[in-house]
């Protein structure tokens, strides 16, 4: 099967969405499913792994990022106790008044631009959408002087926010390692680039994720939970609640759902590990739909974006010219700015 550029891809969509009314979307059901892969034999706290299972878990792995781009991951080492504890503690800080969570408004700090909270329909992931029905709150930066909810507040959160940020941190460093193994490449081909995450120079963001309840009478034309879109570093770990809603889009161009897997996280490749492979690994569009109308249920999910280090310079790694050389940093900022609005 031929695959897109990231480029076409999303043109693509958006073509399609600004020639149809969004209330005309009726996708067949596709036979395809995520895969899910387990990932006992190089869990967080495993060093050594027999190359005979290396090689298993590499095959699985490969399989999964070239025909679906999506993965359903067990046995990760991260618990489902961890990720109820995430998400119980973010929900009570969406919860809070929004004029106590505004002092931590993103863009408010001049050295962490992405760190803070972003509230409901700031962000835009569909350009040609309202803005998105949903909360966040970024984290990072690990460093000291990123300003945070005070214990007063909400006692704990900046503790477990980054407690859980530094787990995904883990997990994401083995599943690169495993992706350069797949393709055959030195396994220090994607790491060595992403040596800074949690510093200053690295993009790699823990993001606390709230939707909120739906007034289907205030509901905008077209607008959604989250709008249609790819995402933009190279892996992104989705833990979820058990409300559905996401759809990853299948290169058939058929939606699929993509429901919360109790003892998973869900890993999809991102825009510039498509780059960096040459068009290998796939980057798969995919959104979250409102509840059915008079379904007032909330729904929440912790995403873990991981970026390049701001530095980086990505080219092919299968020697070829597909794209053009880029920096990491660079990217980063473009794709916020359709997000976001240019300044």
């Amino acid at each position: 099967m031929q695959t897109l550029s990231i480029e076409s891809l999303v043109l693509a969509t958006r073509k399609f969405l600004d020639t149809f009314p969004p209330s005309s979307f009726n996708y067949r059901r596709s036979t395809m499913k995520i895969p899910v892969v387990d990932f006992e034999v190089y869990k967080i706290g495993v060093d050594s792994v027999a190359d005979e299972k290396m090689n298993v878990l590499c095959k699985d792995l490969k399989a999964a990022f070239t025909e679906v781009g999506f993965v359903y991951l067990k046995n990760t080492g991260i618990t489902q106790q961890e990720v109820d504890k995430v998400m119980d503690i973010s929900k009570k800080f969406f919860l809070l008044p929004d004029d106590v969570k505004a002092p931590f408004k993103r863009s408010s700090f001049p050295d962490n631009p992405n760190h803070g909270w972003v509230s409901s329909e700031t962000e835009r992931l569909n350009p040609l959408r309202a803005g998105d029905l949903k909360e966040a709150f970024n984290t990072t930066s690990l460093h000291p002087d990123v300003k945070w909810p005070s214990e007063d507040v909400l006692v704990g959160f900046r503790e477990v926010q980054v407690s859980f940020f530094l787990c995904c941190k883990d997990l994401s460093l083995r599943v690169l390692r495993v992706m350069a193994l797949s393709l055959g490449l030195d396994p220090e081909v994607f790491l060595s680039k992403h040596r800074l995450i949690g510093c200053e120079k690295n993009g790699s963001t823990l993001r606390a994720l709230y939707y909120p309840p739906v007034q289907t009478d205030s509901v905008k034309e077209g607008q959604l939970r989250c709008g249609e879109h790819s995402d933009y570093g190279t892996i992104t770990l989705v833990f979820q609640s058990t409300e559905g809603g996401l759809q990853v889009l299948s290169r058939s161009g058929e939606y699929i759902s993509a429901p919360s897997i109790p003892g998973t996280v869900l890993i999809n490749i991102a825009d510039m590990m498509q780059r960096w492979t040459g068009d290998i690994f796939i980057s798969a569009i995919h959104r979250v739909l409102l509840p059915p109308a008079g379904d007032m249920s909330t729904r929440q999910s912790v995403a873990f974006f991981v970026q390049p280090d701001d530095d980086a310079i990505i080219t092919c790694c299968d020697g070829s010219d597909k794209y053009p050389p880029i920096k990491s940093v660079d990217y980063l900022l473009e794709r916020f700015n359709e997000s976001y609005g240019r300044k």
